[in-house]
């Protein structure tokens, strides 16, 4: 039985449009082309991060985010707040609670992602972060360590992401249950590979995993 459901965040909960179109106005490229070329590597199997190589050739994104730093300091610039999360989130997390599911959220974020979460007052368990165990998916540690924060064995716990290596695959090797949220560009894609379907149930939304997981 399923005790705990344990989510991803970019994509997951969060709407990257905006933090993607930013960055697009801030390498002074159409936003289009940072969304397709994002879309591209989905499809490739890159990483996001090639997009940026791409799009401007020798890139130093860490000495960039600086530089954006030092010159809108008070702007979001690479990061969320409450108007990126998915209108499902909140009503899903409260009725996963409501029916005697813990809920966590731990995905690969930076540090600050943790305070942009907690500040939404999200109806949660516990909120981490890879920043803070130094560890990032697809690592097994990852997992392991979802494990130990929510006190149970992996397969009492799901793990909810949009993506198949970062997410299904591991979390099914880790003895997990993973769901797959047909969202973003990974989500959407993913959600037609062979092992997605093997491995993980494909929701089209968070509104269904309450029925799904603790039926009424």
């Amino acid at each position: 039985m399923i005790k705990a459901v344990v989510f991803d965040v970019g994509e997951t909960l969060i709407d990257e449009t905006r933090i993607w179109s930013r960055w697009a106005d801030r390498l002074g490229v159409p936003r289009f082309a940072m969304l397709g070329l994002l879309g591209g590597m989905a499809a490739m199997d890159r990483p996001h991060g090639d997009a940026f190589a791409l799009l401007r050739p020798g890139l130093d994104v860490d000495a960039e985010m600086a530089a954006w730093a030092a010159d809108d300091p008070d702007g979001l610039r690479e990061n969320f707040d409450e108007a990126d999360l998915y209108p499902d989130v909140r009503p899903a997390f409260a009725e996963l609670r409501r029916r005697g599911l813990n809920v966590i959220i731990a995905g690969n974020q930076p540090p600050q992602a943790k305070a942009a979460l907690e500040r939404m007052d999200l109806p949660v368990d516990a909120i981490y972060t890879s920043a803070e165990w130094g560890i990032e998916k697809p690592h097994p540690s990852f997992f392991t360590k979802v494990a130990e924060v929510a006190e149970l064995a992996p397969a009492a716990i799901c793990y909810v992401g949009d993506r198949v290596d970062n997410d299904v695959l591991p979390a099914t090797r880790a003895g997990m249950r993973p769901v797959l949220v047909r969202r973003g560009p990974w989500g959407y894609l993913g959600s037609e590979k062979p092992e997605a379907a093997r491995h993980a149930t494909i929701v089209d939304g968070l509104e269904t995993l309450p029925d799904l997981l603790r039926p009424a």
